[in-house]
This record gives structure tokens, sequence and C-alpha cells, in this order.
């Protein structure tokens, strides 16, 4: 009995023992180690991004250095315009110094209108025919006191903001008043200060004078407005260009309320009209041409009456040098 107790015992014992280590053995076998599996892979190698930013970088410097360029540029362009602002300032002071020394104790309008030249210019047989047969009349102060000595007008009229929306039914006042005291004329034409025509239909070509024309012209500039940089020099050169005509009295009348810095200065204006406007063998202008000066920058506080000032001077030296006249209005509604 008890040899067979030990044997049973025996085997048992083997047979646990070998269950034990074969689920080591097995347990070994389930919990073998790996290699970390890393969650993202970089797409780009680090020597990659290291080339790419040193690459933005020289793109970047290069962009500065030609925003350092430019800004430079500017700097000199700059110095350039305050150079010649205040070369065209010294111009200003000396002009207006003469301009005062001969009217010290006159006021800006007394100066525009109590040195008017008057107009003179040898008539022709058909203006003589024609002032043969007009009663005599007073002439509008308006105008200056022009006389009816032509028999072809150009209207030379400031269309910028200013004009348009302070005195445009002024202005339409002097053209009714002008064309009054020029009952009978061969043709007309009108312009901006730019050189566009009011009506395109009669480009290079006069407007033939009646009275259903002379209503159409005014009809038409109640709404003219186009763009005006305020400078009547591309206006006058054109309309000396396309009309003057040796054997045609011509006066041109330039209506304007400003002439500011930016559009040039008075004496390259004067001087581009003298290389236009020549004289002829007698030392007669090509054509004559009268300015009439509407105060509407005068209103204004001092510091924007410079604008006003500069139209005055250069009109009035125009003129001048035109056998022309200049009239200074004394209000703008």
């Amino acid at each position: 009995m008890s040899r067979r107790t030990t044997e049973t015992f025996n085997i048992s014992f083997l047979d646990v023992m070998s269950c034990g280590f074969g689920a080591i053995i097995l347990l070994l076998m389930i919990t073998k180690s790996s290699a970390p599996i890393p969650l993202e892979i970089s797409e780009t190698p680090v020597e990659g991004s290291v080339l790419e930013l040193q690459r933005q970088l020289f793109e970047i410097r290069g962009e500065t250095n030609i925003l350092n360029r430019d800004l430079n540029a500017k700097h000199e362009q700059l110095s350039q315009y305050e150079e010649r602002i205040a070369r065209l300032r010294r111009e200003l002071s000396t002009l207006n110094g003469q301009f005062n020394s001969t009217n010290q104790q006159s006021t800006v309008n007394d100066i525009l209108e109590g040195q008017l030249a008057i107009a003179r210019q040898q008539l022709t047989d058909e203006m003589r025919r024609l002032q043969a047969n007009m009663a005599e009349q007073q002439l509008n102060d308006s105008v200056g006191g022009v006389p009816v000595d032509s028999e072809y007008i150009i209207f030379i009229i400031d269309t910028s903001g200013s004009m348009f929306n302070y005195s445009w039914n002024r202005m339409l006042e002097v053209m009714v008043d002008t064309l009054d005291i020029y009952p009978e004329v061969r043709g007309i034409q009108v312009l901006n200060d730019m050189g566009e025509y009011l009506f395109s239909s009669f480009r290079g070509d006069w407007i033939p004078d009646t009275p259903a024309r002379r209503q159409a012209i005014l009809q038409r500039l109640r709404t003219w407005n186009p763009f005006s940089n305020s400078s009547p020099v591309e206006g006058i050169t054109n309309a000396i260009r396309t009309f003057y005509d040796p054997g045609k009295k011509i006066s041109i009348y330039v209506l304007g309320d400003e002439f500011p810095p930016a559009s040039g200065s008075i004496r390259n204006v004067i001087e581009t009209v003298d290389r236009i406007n020549v004289e002829d063998q007698d030392g007669n202008r090509l054509v004559r041409i009268h300015g009439i000066g509407f105060p509407v920058y005068f209103s204004q506080p001092d510091r924007y009456q410079s604008t006003g000032e500069r139209f005055a001077t250069l009109m009035r030296e125009l003129a001048r040098k035109n056998g022309g006249t200049f009239v200074g209005l004394n209000d703008f509604y």
C-alpha cells in the first residue's frame, strides 16, 4: 500500500512541474519583446529642413536689400521734391514782390481791377462793318471793358471742382455777358483747360455763331465737368496750334480761379505759351489772350489763398505779354 502511494505522488509531481515549466516557456514566447514602432515618420529629413530655412533666410535678406534700395531712392526723390518746392516758393516770392511793389496801397481785388490794360487791336474791315451797325453800348464791367474787336473767340474754362462746385453759375453769367458784347462773330469754340472740347463733333473746327448755337453752348455748359488739373497751358497751346490762321483775328478767354503748384511753375507756363504764340514781324502775337479770375480762394483763410494769387499772377502776365486784358471779379456767386 505504501509503495503505490509513493509512485502516484511522484508522477503527479512531475506532471505539475512539467506543466509549470511549459507555462513559463509559453509566457516567455507570448511576451517576447520587439523594437518600438514610431507613431509618425517625418517626411522631410532634418538636413532638408535646415536647407529650406536657410534658403528662406537668404530670400528675406535679398528682399530687405531691395526694399532698402527703394527706400533710399524715395528719400532722394523726396529731397528733389523739397528742392523743387523751395525753388517754386522763391519764384512765387519774387513774383509777389514784383506784383506788390507797384500796388503797395491796394488790396488784392484792387490790384486785379485797378491795373487792367484795355486791349487794343486793329479792326478788320469786317469788324468795322459790324461795329458800324451797332448802337453805342455800355460795356459790361464784369468782362473788363474788352472791346469788340475779334471775329473769332475761344473760351478756355477751368472745370476743376472748385470752379464747378462754387462758381459755375457765376461763370455762366460771365459767358453770357461776354457773348453779349460780341453780337456777331464768325466762329466760337469752347475747351476746358486740358484742351477737351465742349462739343466733340466740332473738334478742330469752329462752331457757327447763331442764336441757337449760343443757347446750345450755355445749356451744355451747365452740366459739363470733365477732368481738370487747373493749368490753362494745355488748353491755350491746343487752341493756338489748332485754330490760328494769319487771316483771322482771334481772342482767347481763359476763365479760372486757381493755379496750384502741382500744375507747374508760372515761368514754365509763360515760356511755353511764348514758344507757341510767337510774335509776327510787327511784334503782334498770333492770338490775343484775355483772363477772367474768379475769387473763390480769396474767400478762404490766408493759407489757402496762394493758388488764387498764382492764377492772378499767371494770367496778368500772360495777358500783358499777349496783348490781352486780365480781369479779377469781386464775387464768385
